[in-house]
């Protein structure tokens, strides 16, 4: 699923990535990502597709980040904390994207799961998204549990399964904002 073709990943704290922008703000870039998909019919599928993950993937690509690695699970705290685990592990994961298992219903646990991983929660990240996604889909916008926070100094955005509420998220906020985002949740391991 994931193309390698890309130059070998390289831990967060590589100096290559790392400089400063315009208005002197920390930022890694290009990026490399960890996407992690979460649906039981798609884990249980014998050859499961993957809409909301190949839009993530095809998105990062085509602003010349790379996708390092990626994971398909069922709902369950359990899968998915130990999916997120992995991947806040893996030093080469900049941040990790999420989709599916945000809306209202019980088996819906990834905003639950992933939330117990946050050190510190990104409020406006959920609002944002909100917002906009009220401008496409009106108010029906109240079912989504889009989040985001740092785990282990490592962004991760909680989105929904929906390719169109995923595009919409990683075209608006993620790519604009993730490169500042790793920056400053890492600048404290590479300070001399």
């Amino acid at each position: 699923m994931t193309d390698n073709s890309q130059s070998e990943p390289t831990p967060t704290t590589d100096a290559a990535r790392r400089r400063l922008d315009e208005h002197g703000h920390d930022i890694v870039s290009p990026l490399q990502a960890g996407i992690l998909t979460v649906s039981s019919s798609r884990a249980d599928a014998e050859d499961p597709d993957d809409p909301g993950g190949d839009t993530i993937e095809s998105l990062l690509t085509a602003a010349d980040h790379q996708v390092v690695e990626r994971r398909l699970v069922a709902d369950g705290v359990g899968p998915i904390q130990r999916a997120l685990d992995e991947l806040l592990d893996n030093p080469t994961v900049d941040f990790v994207i999420t989709t599916g298992g945000t809306g209202p219903t019980i088996d819906d646990v990834t905003p639950d799961a992933v939330g117990d991983r946050f050190d510190r929660e990104l409020p406006g990240f959920g609002e944002l998204f909100r917002q906009l996604s009220y401008e496409e889909i009106g108010s029906r916008t109240i079912a989504s549990r889009a989040t985001a926070g740092i785990a282990r100094n490592t962004p991760v955005f909680v989105l929904p399964g929906s390719p169109n509420a995923v595009e919409l998220a990683t075209e608006a906020i993620i790519l604009e904002e993730t490169p500042h985002l790793v920056g400053l949740s890492t600048r404290h391991l590479t300070a001399e």
